[in-house]
């Protein structure tokens, strides 16, 4: 697919395409495929495909390659979406999905110590990465006015002169230097080496670690071009180009030293992008397809020497060209162009950057001197650590002590490498015909106002930057020569302690003060949870409160007092909560006057016209004092011994506050100017969904998505219950003796005959006239559950399932389902989900109908309530009859059955 879009991306096209997702966020499913975007894709997918070839025949035969290829191939589309994203926030997400999957792929042999250490220490740095990604987008989005890539590549101007842009550029180069591994974030990079060569193959060498050096190229037309810029980001390259280098030497692993020579070549491709110059970062992409070859290729062929030599130790791999010539060979050569040598790919980007260090127009005097000289010092570095890798791996005499004796490696698992190197030479010897053309494209989103002059041959002449590539191989070669005495000092000089035991000891730090503040916050009660919420909501609304400038009392109690009805109905509510507080120790006594407090909130709300949410609290007051009542069952007959006298008073303490800081919120806001959206849904509610009643209105039409999501939440609440009570039920010991008899009243259950049928009329009449009359599924479900709940009471759990044998569970389900296909139907018609349509029709004896779709999503509402009460309250009430006999009471040796 990439390559039947190449040639017109190829001709200086941007292809965009893309699905608005959440506009209301600036977060759209879009994608971007320009020369940049190409190249890399290339990149992931070309090399992906090799490393796949590849691990088929690295694995032994009996490890789960399924496991391993679902993880490859979910990182590379994790990596595309980066490199093709064209909105911000979507390209964010991506690149939280990479750190999530190499994660894995480095723990693939989780069976391994150093593997799990290893891929923990690069989640935590990648992830820390990630978070400051997620502030540096959402603060460069804001500076840009928008999320879209090509938006923000044409306010670069604006972006630069922000205030907040020293703020934003800092968290992204952050996020880009933990993920490409810049010094001193480095340390995650040697260690994710413990991972299977092929994952080091594509993660640390062509991909993984290209994504932050991409981002920087992505955002380099906005970001670039400030003193604080060329600082910051030539600094870090240069550190980090150097540091790599020199331990890349002193390592015996050769996965190890090619793990540093990475961080050193993203270092030097850091430092192109941050000298900010055109030729620079025409230098910058080139380098990094140079390095992905090259560098895929030598880790091939290191996993090819450690799966036939047993040992990646360099002190014992000697002389293995006499084993494996045409491996070594291919080694050599790739190891020639990681060193710059003349006629390879790496050497034609080598040569851009010195030429970019002559004369740099930020240097002046004495100073234009000094990154000539680092540039060549650099490259010196980089001669002698692939010298040492070509001369004692493939050199040095004979191998010493090899657990296995070296032979040819298959056939098939030498392609990949073989494919590889011959684009090294390719590049080499024909740059202008093998990658001219794509350089050129990739270049170009870089530098909008147009690409440098440059020609990519292998010689341009004797000139200063052919001088430093002479200079700089033969200072490599000699301080190859001269690494004993390196070793020493570094043996000498070293850290003491490995960054994996300094990662390790912090974390379990971080792990044990994270616990002890858990615990001082949760021990696991009701009590602590609310006294900390109480707690936060006073303090911030006390905050509020004192910091808010004073205001007439101009609201709805301004002027007026309360209505006398208002006032009994407060003296009611009253006497409910403080019966409730001191009849606490009879439990059947506290939860009549709970009920009281219930009945006075309808009351209210009938008093202020709102009949809808006085038929919701009613049904669910009595849905809950049965529920109430039957758990009662569970607890001991009168109080519990008496907690405290400090607790007490603590509670009380906290009690009274909280009761004094909702009436200061309500207070506060009756009594000063406000608007509100009632009248928007007034005007709107009839002629956009054909409804008189507002509220109906609003659950179902305007916020149908918020009471889809409602009634997930009390599926899922109805079947946490259910689970926990089949525990239950499978050890009914633990819930107590199994009461021998069940009585039920007579009278009740003579006059559930009759209701029965009635409420079940009344709850249809309720639902069918919630549209444009007080009513609806949740009250209609309600009514309906408890008909059917009282009747179980009076009849007895077996009668009503014998005449009703329903799984609420399924119920559930089907309501679920009704609802979701409601909202998802509208897709049919090209309109957003959960859309509503609604019509009039004239039937003959009916009159004029109203049909709206919403009535589906109702009757869903109405089944999942259903569904829900009954399968709560109908499981408490079998298991309380059919298991439980209530406790003796405190103090006595008495017991009384309730039934």
């Amino acid at each position: 697919l990439i390559a039947w879009l190449a040639p017109g991306v190829l001709a200086g096209a941007t292809l965009v395409t893309g699905q608005t997702w959440l506009p209301e966020l600036d977060f759209s499913l879009s994608f971007r495929l320009d020369g940049l975007g190409l190249l890399f894709s290339g990149l992931i997918l070309g090399i992906g495909m090799l490393i796949v070839l590849y691990a088929a025949y690295y694995f032994p035969d009996d490890d789960r390659l399924g496991r391993f290829y679902s993880l490859l191939l979910a990182f590379a589309g994790g990596m595309l979406g980066i490199v093709l994203a064209e909105n911000l926030l979507l390209l964010l997400v991506f690149w939280e999905a990479t750190s999530l999957v190499s994660f894995l792929l480095i723990a693939y042999r989780h069976d391994l110590h150093d593997g799990r250490i290893a891929a923990r220490m690069a989640l935590a740095v990648t992830g820390g990465g990630g978070i400051a990604l997620l502030a540096g987008f959402l603060l460069l989005g804001h500076m840009a006015g928008s999320f879209e890539l090509t938006e923000i590549l044409l306010r670069g101007e604006q972006v630069r002169a922000h205030a907040l842009y020293p703020l934003m550029l800092g968290l992204l180069l952050l996020a880009a230097f933990t993920k490409s591994a810049q010094f001193p974030l480095h340390f995650w990079l040697p260690h994710a080496m413990a991972a299977p060569t092929p994952v080091s193959a594509y993660l640390h060498s062509a991909t993984m670690v290209k994504a932050g050096v991409f981002l920087l190229a992505r955002l380099y037309p906005v970001l670039s071009g400030t003193d604080m810029w060329f600082v910051l980001v030539s600094a870090i390259g240069a550190t980090t180009l150097v540091y790599g280098a020199y331990i890349a030497l002193l390592k015996h692993d050769f996965k190890g030293l090619l793990a540093y020579s990475t961080i050193s070549h993203l270092g030097l491709i850091t430092l192109l992008l941050g000298l900010d110059t055109p030729l620079s970062a025409v230098a910058a992409v080139f380098h990094m397809v140079n390095h992905a070859i090259f560098k895929a290729s030598l880790f091939m062929a290191a996993g090819i020497i450690d799966h036939e030599c047993g040992t990646r130790d360099m002190r014992r791999i000697n002389g293995l060209f006499r084993y494996m010539p045409w491996t070594s060979t291919l080694g050599i050569v790739a190891a020639g162009a990681m060193a710059g040598v003349p006629l390879l790919n790496g050497f034609l980007s080598k040569e851009m950057f010195f030429a970019e260090t002559v004369g740099h127009p930020e240097l002046g005097g004495y100073a234009l001197w000094l990154l000539p000289i680092f540039a060549t010092l650099a490259g010196a570095l980089s001669v002698a650590y692939s010298a040492r890798f070509v001369h004692d791996v493939f050199f040095n005499g004979e191998p010493v002590n090899l657990p296995r004796t070296p032979h040819r490696a298959p056939r098939w698992m030498r392609l990949p490498v073989e494919i590889l190197v011959a684009l090294c030479l390719a590049v080499g010897l024909f740059p202008q015909l093998t990658i001219g053309r794509l350089l050129a494209a990739a270049a170009s989103p870089l530098l909008p106002e147009g690409l440098p002059d440059y020609q990519l041959a292998i010689w341009h002449g004797f000139n200063m930057p052919v001088v430093m590539s002479l200079v700089a191989i033969s200072i490599g070669l000699f301080h190859y020569r001269q690494r004993r005495h390196w070793f020493e000092l570094r043996e000498r000089l070293g850290p003491r302690r490995a960054s994996p035991v300094i990662f390790e000891r912090l974390f379990r730090t971080l792990a044990r003060g994270a616990a002890s503040g858990l615990a001082m916050l949760d021990d696991h009660t009701l009590r602590r949870q609310l006294i900390l919420l109480l707690g936060t909501v006073l303090g911030y609304g006390g905050w509020a409160w004192y910091s808010a400038a004073p205001l007439e009392l101009t609201g709805p109690l301004g002027d007026s007092q309360p209505d006398v009805i208002v006032l009994a109905g407060l003296t009611a509510l009253l006497i409910g909560c403080l019966g409730t507080v001191l009849q606490r120790r009879n439990r059947l006594i506290a939860v009549v006057f709970i009920s009281v407090v219930g009945l006075v909130m309808s009351l209210a709300f009938i008093f202020w016209s709102a009949p809808d949410l006085a038929l919701t609290q009613l049904s669910i007051e009595v849905a809950t004092i049965l529920l109430l009542l039957l758990a009662l069952r569970f607890l001991p007959i009168g109080a519990p011994p008496e907690a405290a006298r400090r607790r007490q008073l603590q509670d009380a303490g906290f009690a009274v506050l909280g009761g004094c800081g909702i009436a200061a919120l309500s207070y506060a806001m009756l009594t000063r100017p406000f608007e509100t959206i009632s009248g928007f849904h007034t005007a709107q509610a009839l002629p956009d969904t054909g409804g008189r009643n507002v509220v109906n209105v609003i659950l179902v039409d305007f916020r149908g998505f918020d009471t889809l999501g409602e009634i997930a939440v009390l599926a899922m609440a109805a079947l946490g219950m259910h689970a926990l009570l089949e525990q239950l039920r499978i050890a009914p010991e633990a819930a107590g003796p199994q009461v021998a008899g069940a009585r039920h009243s007579v009278m009740l259950e003579m006059l559930m005959r009759p209701l029965l049928p009635l409420t079940l009329t009344v709850s249809v009449f309720i639902l069918l006239r919630g549209h444009n009359l007080p009513g609806g599924g949740f009250i209609a479900g309600l009514i309906t559950a408890i008909a059917l709940l009282v009747q179980q009471l009076a009849s007895g759990i077996g009668f009503v399932r014998a005449r009703m044998p329903i799984d609420y569970t399924k119920l559930l389900a089907l309501g679920l389902g009704i609802a979701t296909l409601t909202g998802t139907a509208s897709w049919l018609f090209g309109q957003p989900f959960l859309t509503s349509a609604f019509g009039h029709w004239a039937r003959p004896g009916l009159g004029e109908l109203e049909l709206a779709s919403v009535m589906l999503f109702d009757i869903g509402v109405y089944l999942v309530v259903i569904g829900t009460v009954l399968l709560m309250l109908s499981e408490i009430g079998s298991l309380s009859q059919e298991h439980v006999e209530p406790a003796p009471r405190h103090g006595t040796g008495t017991r009384r059955a309730w039934h």
